[in-house]
């Protein structure tokens, strides 16, 4: 058995089931399943239910993406509609279809 990578460990923090937010994490879903197929963990933290979360990693917009594994941890903000900046801020590189 050979040692594969760690997976992506990703958190997505969010305010509520805005526009924004339904749409970061549907942004969010779609490039892990393309990209990252089982490959990854997302964990979504609503800080309307859980503020004092924001503080662990700084977040000071939403919707914010976190990649927590592997290191260096990243961030990227906003609705995620950008795949490309998206792929590049998490250094995901595309998959390659044969």
């Amino acid at each position: 058995m050979d040692i594969k990578e760690e997976k992506y460990q990703l958190r997505l923090y969010v305010a509520g089931k805005t526009a924004k937010s339904v749409t970061a994490l549907a942004n969010l879903k779609r490039y892990c399943e393309e990209h990252l197929k089982g490959e990854y963990v997302i964990e979504i933290i609503d800080l309307l239910e859980k503020p004092q979360l924001a503080e662990g990693d700084q977040i000071f917009a939403i919707p914010t993406l976190v990649r927590k594994v592997p290191e260096p941890i990243r961030k990227i903000i906003g609705d995620l509609s950008n795949e490309e900046k998206v792929l590049v801020g998490l250094d995901i590189r595309p998959v390659n279809k044969l």
